[in-house]
């Protein structure tokens, strides 16, 4: 199994929106685990947490959501304009033992 953490530095302001908002559009997702943010550490952080069997099966997802299905355009919508939301991320790929 793998996990994927996709870290968000938030404008000021704006990290319990981005939680909000991702909490909203992934809670649906069979991968998707926790939304969280800072208690410590950096300010204004919003960490969103997926597993996955194995890369393979994170590749497949991510595929899948670069077509342009129904649930994939209701999702765009739902996120339009979240970049605006935080100053930069990063992605970290983690396998469990």
């Amino acid at each position: 199994m793998i996990i994927v953490h996709e870290t968000f530095i938030c404008k000021p302001g704006n990290a319990s929106k981005v939680a909000k908002l991702f909490q909203e559009v992934m809670s649906d997702m069979p991968e998707f685990m926790h939304v969280m943010t800072d208690l410590t550490g950096e300010f204004n952080k919003v960490i969103i947490q997926s597993k996955y069997e194995n890369l393979t099966d994170y590749e497949q997802r991510f595929e899948m959501y670069m077509q342009n299905t129904e649930e994939v355009k209701k999702m765009k919508e739902k996120m339009q304009g979240y970049q605006d939301l935080y100053l930069t991320g990063s992605r970290e790929i983690y396998r469990v033992w």
